[in-house]
C-alpha cells in the first residue's frame, strides 16, 4: 500500500479506522488507541486551518509564513502516515504494544515541537480563512473533537469536562447564528465582522483544546486551561462582552432587512432556524437564572417572552411540514420576530433587570410580545398549543382529594391571627365557605357527572378555579403582589355557587350506582404483604431446566436467555434460579443487575463491581469507564461466575459489558431475561434461548387460589367462578395476579358480576395486561389513585425506599387526615392496600415485618406513566429534550437519557409543583449548567441523584417547599434555609459524617423529618447525621412536630448537650444518634471508655425507634414505650443489659460492633418478654445462656460474625413463634447448635422454620441453606 499517495483527509481517516479495528480486537489496548485517535483528530483540525488560511495583507514576509505553514502541515501528515505504517508493521501483540507506546511519544513530541510554540496571535493578525463554508467546516471539526473528548476522555477531571461541554455548546451557538444570518440573506460586508469574530473564537478554542489534551498530565496547566477557556466564553462569545454584543446586534439588524425571496431558504432549513431560537432561549435563561434579585415585573415579562419564543421552537421542531402551510408574510414575520427577540435579549443588561427596563427597551419588549401573541393565534389554527398563561393544565386524578387539601390550607389561613399574607381574612373565610359548599356538591355528583355533560362542565370549572386559588394563595406567600387576583376568583366562585344552587334541587342524589363499585373493600393495615418473588407457582420444571443449563454442559463461557412476553414471569423464574442452593454452591461469584431501557456503561460496570467487591466502593466510584472495565475483568478472571442481566432490551447493553467477561473455560455463564425473541441469537448465535411457557389452567388456578385464599382452597360455592377466572387469564401469571387483586377487594357475592365484566377484555398480549390494569385502577378508591400513579415518577425496575415514598405522598397532599392517626401511619395503610391489590410488590421487610422497600412490575410502571400523562397528573422528561404536549405540567420527573449530546432547551413551567431528578449519571453537569428555572411554587424537589457542590442559592427562595432531598458537596447548611417556612422533610446526603445546621433551623416550625441519607457509599451510614447548633438553646423555639432525626453529636464536648437538644423535640418518634467527632473511630479504638455518665432519654415519651453509636462507657435510661433499639460501638458490660431487657414494649433489638463487651451474657428471668427480632453482630461473646421465658415472642434471630460464640441457647428449640434463624460467619459449634434447634422445632411441628447458614468458607462458594 502506497500511503504517501493518499490525500491528507484520506490518510487521517485510514489511520483512525485502523485504530478502531485494533481497539476492537485488542481490548487491553483500548486506552492507548483512544489517546492516539484523540491526538489525530486534534492534529487534523489544526492541519485544516493552516492549510486553508490565507494572508490578509501584502506587507510582511508572506512567502516565509507560507513555507512555515507548509512545513508544519507536512510534519503532521508525516506523523500520521508513520502511525499507520507503524501499526501495520506490528506482527504480534508484543510488537503492537511497543509500537503504540512509541507512536504516542512521537505524537507528544510533535505537539511540543510544532504546535505548542505556534504563534496564534500572529496567525490571527495576518491570516484568515475568509470563507463562510471553511469557517463552518473548521467549527465542525472542533465540535467533533469536543464530542469525543467530552464522552471519553475527561472523566478524570469533572470540572474540565463541564468547561469543555460549555465550550461545545457555545460554538454550536455561533455556528447556528452564522447559518441563521445567511438564511436571512445577510452576506458580504454585513457579515464580515461576524465571520472574523467567529474565526478568532474558533482558532483560540482549537489551540486551547489541543494544549489541554496534550498537557493533561500537568495539573497546573489544566487549571490554567479551564480559566482560559472560561474567559474565552465569557469575553468573546457571551453577549456580556460589548464588542460581541455589538457584532450580534449588527448582524440581526441586517437580518431584519432581508428580502422575501429568502423565505424559500427558510422553508428548506427550518431546523437551522429552530436551532438558533433554541440558543436564544439559552441566553435568556442564563440571564434569568444567574440572578435572583431581578425586579419581579421585569422577570415576569422575560418569562412571557420565553414562553412565546418557546412556542416557535416547538412549532418548528415538531411540526416542520405544517410550517410550509403558512403564507409568506407569516414566515417573514417569524424571521423578523426571531431577529427582534435576539436583539432584545443581547441588548439587555443585568442592571436593567435589577433596576427596571429603559423606556425604549420596554416599548420594544411590549411590541414584541404583541407580535408573538398574533403569531401564536395565527399558527394555533395549524398547531394548537395551550399557553401556560392563558390556560392552566391541572391533574384530573383524585380531584376531590386535591380540593380537600386546599380546604385544609384555607382553614389554617382563616384561623391565623397574623397578617401572614396580603389577603384580608374575611376574603379567605368567604372563599372557604363557598368552596366547602361546592365540595359537598361535587361529592354528590361523582356518579352522575359521567352521564351528564352539564355536570361534567360544572365539575371542571370548580376544579380549575380551586387550583387557581391554590396558586394565588401560594404566590401571596412570596409577596408577588402584582399577581393578586383572589378578589376576581372569589367573584367567580360566588357565581358558580349561585349556578349550583339553581340546579341543586333538580338533581336526584343517592341514585343507584354500579354494584361493583359499592362493594370495594378497604384493605386492612394488618395485611401481610408477600415479599416479591418468594415463591414460584408451577414452572418448577422450567427452573430445573435453566439451572441445568447454567451448572452443566460445556465448560466454555455461555449465554442463556429466558425469553417471553411481558408478565409471563421471566424475572420471577430468574430470581428463583439465582437463589437456588445448587447455583450458590456451583458459582464463586453471583451478580444480579437490572438493565431496563435506559442505562450507561459506567453505571453498569460500577454496580456489578459493587456486588462483587463492596469494600472497594470508594475506589470504584472515582474510576472512569475504562478503569472499571479493566477492574471487572480482573475480578472475574479465573473464577466461575454467573451474571444475571434482567430486562434486557437491546444488544447495546451486552456490547458494553462483553469485553469485561473473561472466558476461562470453567463454566461461567450469563443469564438474561428479555422480551426480544432474537436478542440471544445476536449475542451468541449458537446459544438456544429458553422460551418460557404459559401456565396451564391447573397452574393458573393454583396461583389464583394462593393469592385469594393463601394455603386454603376456594370455598365450594366459589370454585366454579374461580376456575372460570383462571381460564380467562390464558396462562399469563401477571393477569392472574392483577385479577386476584380486583377480586380480593370485592365482596365474594359480587365475584360473578366482576368476572362477567372482565371476561370481555381478557386476551393474552400487552393490550390485555393494560386492560386488566385499567380495571384494577378503576376499582381503586379515589384516594389511592394518585398514590399508584406516583410510582410512574420513579424509574422503571427501581427499588423504592418506602419511607421516602410515604413522605413524598404526604408532601404532595395525597394522604387524608384521620383523627387519632399520624399521616405516616395512614400513608403506610395506603401502601399496604396497594400491595394487597397486587399492584405493588414488597421487596424488602423491616425487622418488625413492615415494608422497607417496594417496587412495581414494568408493565404497571408503563401503565402509570401513560395514565399519569393522560390525566395531567405527571409528565416524564427524558434528559432535557423539549416536553411535548402539555407545556405547563404540574409534576415533572426527569429520567436519564443515553444521549451524550450537549443539552438543549431551557424549560420553565410556571405552575410546576413537584420536580424529581433521576439523571444521576449527568447530575453534576446538570447542576453546573442546569436547564430548569426552579419556580417559586415548587412544593416537592428531589435532587438526590444530583451532586451539588454547594447549597443552591435558588432553592432558598422556594418558600412553598414541603419536601427537599439534596446531595451536597459542602457540610454547611446556610442560615437562609429558614426561608423555607413550610418545609416538612429535609433530607441531605454527601461525603460527610455530619452536616452543620444553622441556628435558624429552630425557626422552621413545620419540620417533621431531618434525615441524612447514605450517598456515594464512601462512609457507613453508622456515623452520619446533623450537627445541631447549641448556642442560645434556651432562647430557641421547640421543633414541636419533628418526628425523625439523624443526629451527630460529640458526647464528650461540654459545648454540646444531647439532653438539651432532645428536650426541644417533644414529638420525636425515630432517632439516630451517632458520635459526631471527625476522628471518633480512632479515638474509640484507642480509649475503650471515652465518655462516662448516664444519658437520660426516658422523658422522650413518643420515641419508638432509637439507634445509638459511639457512646463508649455511657449508660442509658430508655423510655418505656421504645419498640426498636440498635446499639453499636458503646462497649457496655453485659451486666448493664438488664435495663434494656426490662423495657415492656421492646420488639426489636440489634446489638452490633462491640455494643456490649465481655465473654458471657446471662439473660435474667422475665426479660425481653415481647422481643420479636434479635440481632447479634460483631460481638466478642463466648457464652450465652437464657431460658425459654426470654424468647416467648421471638420470630427471628440473626447472628453475624460472632466467631467466638460457642452455641445458641438450646431453649430456642421450645420457642413456638420462631420463624427464621440466620447464622453467618460463626463457629462450627454455634452452627451445630442451630441445626439442633431446627430439629427440635421440627419435632414440635414447626416445619416452616427457615434456617440460613453461611459458614466461614462461604467465599469459596460452599454456602448452604436449608428450610
Amino acid at each position: 500500500m502506497n500511503i504517501s499517495s493518499y490525500s491528507s483527509t484520506t490518510c487521517f481517516n485510514l489511520t483512525l479506522d485502523r485504530l478502531d479495528s485494533i481497539q476492537k480486537l485488542h481490548y487491553e489496548y483500548e486506552s492507548s488507541c483512544l489517546e492516539l485517535k484523540v491526538g489525530i483528530r486534534l492534529l487534523k483540525t489544526f492541519d485544516l486551518y493552516i492549510r486553508k488560511c490565507r494572508r490578509k495583507r501584502s506587507n510582511g514576509d508572506g512567502k516565509s509564513d507560507s513555507l512555515t505553514h507548509s512545513s508544519i502541515s507536512f510534519r503532521i501528515h508525516d506523523l500520521v502516515r508513520g502511525i499507520l505504517l507503524g501499526l501495520d508493521s506490528a506482527s504480534n501483540t508484543s510488537d503492537l504494544k511497543r509500537e503504540l507506546i512509541r507512536l504516542k511519544e512521537n505524537m507528544r513530541l510533535t505537539f511540543y515541537s510544532d504546535i505548542k510554540e505556534f504563534n496564534i496571535i500572529s496567525l490571527l493578525l495576518n491570516y484568515s480563512l475568509g470563507d463562510l463554508q471553511l469557517v463552518v467546516k473548521f467549527i465542525d471539526s472542533i465540535l467533533e473533537n469536543l464530542r469525543h473528548l467530552y464522552l471519553k476522555c475527561y472523566e478524570f477531571d469533572e470540572d474540565l469536562k463541564i468547561v469543555m461541554q460549555t465550550l461545545q455548546k457555545k460554538l454550536m451557538f455561533l455556528k447556528s447564528f452564522i447559518c441563521f444570518a445567511t438564511l436571512q440573506g445577510v452576506e458580504g460586508v454585513q457579515l464580515n465582522d461576524m465571520l472574523v469574530h467567529i474565526e478568532v473564537v474558533a482558532v483560540n478554542a482549537a489551540s486551547l483544546i489541543c494544549r489541554s489534551w496534550f498537557q493533561r498530565d500537568d495539573e497546573q496547566m489544566c487549571n490554567e486551561m479551564k480559566i482560559e477557556i472560561s474567559q474565552l466564553i465569557h469575553k468573546k462569545i457571551d453577549p456580556i462582552d460589548p464588542q460581541a454584543r455589538e457584532t450580534y446586534i449588527h448582524v440581526l439588524t441586517a437580518s431584519k432587512l432581508s428580502r422575501s425571496s429568502y423565505t424559500l431558504a427558510m422553508e428548506e432549513n427550518k431546523h437551522q432556524l429552530a436551532e438558533f431560537i433554541d440558543y436564544l432561549l439559552h441566553s435568556l435563561m442564563e440571564l434569568l437564572e444567574s440572578y435572583n434579585s431581578f425586579l419581579v415585573p421585569v422577570k415576569d415579562q422575560m418569562l412571557k417572552l420565553h414562553e412565546g419564543v418557546r412556542f416557535l421552537i416547538m412549532f418548528l421542531s415538531r411540526q416542520q411540514q405544517k410550517f410550509d402551510a403558512l403564507n409568506d408574510e407569516m414566515k417573514d414575520l417569524i424571521g423578523v420576530v426571531v431577529c427582534d427577540a435576539g436583539i432584545l435579549i443581547f441588548s439587555l443588561s443585568v442592571n436593567e433587570m435589577k433596576e427596571g427596563l429603559r423606556k425604549e427597551t420596554d416599548l420594544a419588549l411590549s411590541h414584541l410580545l404583541k407580535v408573538l401573541k398574533l403569531i401564536i393565534a395565527e399558527v394555533g389554527h395549524i398547531y394548537p398549543l395551550q399557553s401556560s398563561s392563558s390556560s392552566l393544565s391541572f391533574p384530573r386524578t383524585n380531584e376531590l382529594g386535591s380540593l380537600d387539601f386546599l380546604l385544609e390550607t384555607l382553614k389554617e389561613l382563616a384561623s391565623s391571627t397574623g397578617d401572614s399574607i396580603a389577603f384580608p381574612n374575611n376574603q379567605i373565610r368567604s372563599i372557604l365557605e363557598d368552596l366547602v359548599f361546592l365540595r359537598a356538591f361535587l361529592g354528590n355528583i361523582v356518579e352522575q357527572r359521567s352521564r351528564n355533560g352539564k355536570l361534567q362542565v360544572l365539575w371542571s370549572r370548580v376544579m380549575k378555579i380551586a387550583y387557581s386559588v391554590e396558586i394565588e394563595i401560594d404566590s401571596a406567600l412570596l409577596s408577588d403582589k402584582h399577581e393578586y387576583c383572589l378578589a376576581a376568583l372569589a367573584r367567580d366562585i360566588e357565581l358558580i355557587k349561585i349556578e349550583v344552587e339553581e340546579i341543586y334541587d333538580s338533581i336526584k342524589y343517592g341514585g343507584e350506582t354500579q354494584r361493583v363499585t359499592k362493594t370495594t373493600i378497604h384493605m386492612p393495615s394488618q395485611i401481610v404483604a408477600p415479599i416479591f418473588n418468594v415463591a414460584l407457582v408451577g414452572l418448577s420444571d422450567e427452573v430445573e431446566r435453566v439451572i441445568d443449563r447454567l451448572t452443566r454442559g460445556s465448560s466454555q463461557f455461555d449465554v442463556v436467555a429466558i425469553v417471553g412476553m411481558p408478565g409471563i414471569g421471566k424475572t420471577t423464574l430468574a430470581n428463583n434460579v439465582y437463589g437456588d442452593p445448587s447455583v450458590k454452591f456451583h458459582f464463586h461469584i453471583r451478580v444480579w443487575y437490572t438493565v431496563s431501557q435506559v442505562y450507561s456503561k459506567h453505571n453498569l460496570l460500577l454496580q456489578i463491581l459493587l456486588v462483587i467487591d463492596p469494600n472497594s466502593s470508594d475506589q470504584y466510584h472515582k474510576m472512569n469507564e475504562d478503569d472499571l472495565a479493566i477492574n471487572l475483568y480482573q475480578q472475574l478472571k479465573g473464577k466461575r461466575y454467573v451474571i444475571i442481566l434482567d430486562d434486557v432490551w437491546d444488544i447495546d447493553g451486552w456490547n458494553l459489558l462483553k469485553h469485561s467477561l473473561p472466558d476461562d473455560c470453567n463454566g461461567s455463564r450469563v443469564l438474561l431475561t428479555t422480551r426480544i425473541q432474537n436478542l440471544s441469537l445476536q449475542i451468541k448465535p449458537d446459544s438456544k434461548p429458553h422460551h418460557l411457557r404459559l401456565l396451564t389452567d391447573k397452574e393458573s388456578l393454583e396461583l389464583l387460589q394462593k393469592k385469594l385464599f393463601a394455603k386454603e382452597g376456594s370455598p365450594p360455592t366459589l370454585s366454579e367462578v374461580v376456575l372460570r377466572v383462571a381460564r380467562y387469564c390464558k396462562g399469563l401469571p401477571l393477569a392472574v395476579v392483577l385479577v386476584a387483586g380486583i377480586l380480593a377487594t370485592t365482596q365474594q357475592d359480587c365475584w360473578e358480576e366482576v368476572t362477567r365484566h372482565l371476561s370481555s377484555t381478557i386476551f393474552v398480549d400487552n393490550e390485555h395486561c393494560m386492560e386488566t390494569l385499567e380495571h384494577s385502577y378503576n376499582y381503586l378508591p379515589d384516594y389511592l389513585k394518585p398514590c399508584l400513579l406516583y410510582f410512574g415518577a420513579f424509574q422503571e425496575d427501581r427499588d423504592i425506599p418506602v419511607r421516602k415514598l410515604l413522605r413524598l405522598w404526604i408532601s404532595e397532599g395525597f394522604v387524608q387526615k384521620t383523627e387519632g392517626k399520624s399521616l405516616e401511619d395512614i400513608a403506610d395503610n395506603y401502601l399496604m392496600d396497594l400491595i394487597g391489590r397486587s399492584l405493588v410488590m414488597a421487596t424488602q421487610r423491616r425487622s418488625l415485618g413492615g415494608i422497607k422497600v417496594c417496587r412495581i412490575h414494568d408493565l404497571v410502571h408503563e401503565f402509570c406513566v401513560a395514565k399519569a400523562k393522560e390525566e395531567n397528573f405527571l409528565q416524564i422528561l427524558h434528559g432535557y429534550d423539549l416536553l411535548i404536549g402539555s407545556c405547563n405540567p404540574y409534576r415533572l420527573s426527569i429520567f436519564p437519557t443515553t444521549s451524550g449530546e450537549p443539552t438543549k432547551s431551557w424549560q420553565f413551567f410556571p405552575n410546576l409543583r413537584s420536580l424529581l431528578f433521576f439523571d444521576g449519571n449527568r447530575g453534576l453537569q446538570l447542576y453546573k449548567s442546569h436547564k430548569f428555572l426552579l419556580h417559586k411554587l415548587l412544593r416537592v424537589l428531589d435532587l438526590e441523584e444530583i451532586f451539588c457542590p454547594y447549597f443552591p442559592r435558588e432553592v432558598l427562595f422556594l418558600i412553598c417547599l414541603r419536601y427537599l432531598r439534596i446531595k451536597l458537596g459542602s457540610p454547611k447548611i446556610p442560615s437562609a434555609i429558614a426561608n423555607l417556612s413550610r418545609l416538612e422533610t429535609f433530607a441531605v446526603g454527601g461525603p460527610f459524617r455530619k452536616f452543620q445546621l444553622p441556628n435558624t433551623i429552630w425557626n422552621i416550625k413545620t419540620l417533621k423529618h431531618l434525615v441524612v441519607f447514605p450517598s456515594f457509599e464512601i462512609f457507613s451510614n453508622n456515623g452520619r447525621g446533623f450537627e445541631f447548633p447549641v448556642d442560645n438553646l434556651e432562647g430557641s423555639p421547640d421543633l414541636e412536630h419533628l418526628e425523625t432525626l439523624s443526629l451527630a453529636i460529640d458526647p464528650s464536648s461540654e459545648s454540646q448537650s444531647l439532653q438539651k437538644i432532645l428536650s426541644k423535640l417533644p414529638s420525636i418518634r425515630r432517632l439516630t444518634c451517632m458520635h459526631g467527632a471527625d476522628k471518633w473511630i480512632s479515638e474509640y479504638n484507642a480509649s475503650p471508655r471515652n465518655y462516662n455518665g448516664i444519658l437520660m432519654l426516658d422523658y422522650l415519651s413518643r420515641l419508638e425507634s432509637l439507634k445509638m453509636g459511639g457512646f463508649a462507657g455511657s449508660e442509658f435510661e430508655f423510655p418505656l414505650n421504645l419498640r426498636k433499639l440498635s446499639l453499636l460501638h458503646n462497649r457496655q458490660p453485659w451486666s448493664k443489659i438488664s435495663a434494656i431487657g426490662k423495657l415492656p414494649n421492646l420488639e426489636v433489638l440489634k446489638l452490633r460492633n462491640d455494643s456490649f463487651v465481655g465473654e458471657k451474657w446471662e439473660m435474667e428471668d422475665r426479660e425481653f418478654q415481647n422481643l420479636r427480632f434479635l440481632e447479634l453482630s460483631k460481638l466478642d461473646i463466648r457464652w450465652w445462656t437464657a431460658s425459654s421465658d426470654n424468647f416467648c415472642c421471638l420470630e427471628k434471630l440473626v447472628l453475624y460474625n460472632c466467631d467466638r460464640l460457642k452455641e445458641v441457647p438450646c431453649c430456642l428449640g421450645e420457642t413456638l413463634t420462631l420463624d427464621t434463624i440466620e447464622v453467618k460467619l460463626c463457629s462450627k459449634s454455634a452452627v451445630n447448635s442451630v441445626k439442633q434447634i431446627q430439629q427440635e422445632q421440627m419435632d414440635v411441628g414447626n416445619e416452616d422454620l427457615k434456617v440460613v447458614i453461611v459458614d466461614l468458607w462461604h467465599l469459596l462458594g460452599a454456602n448452604s441453606e436449608s428450610e
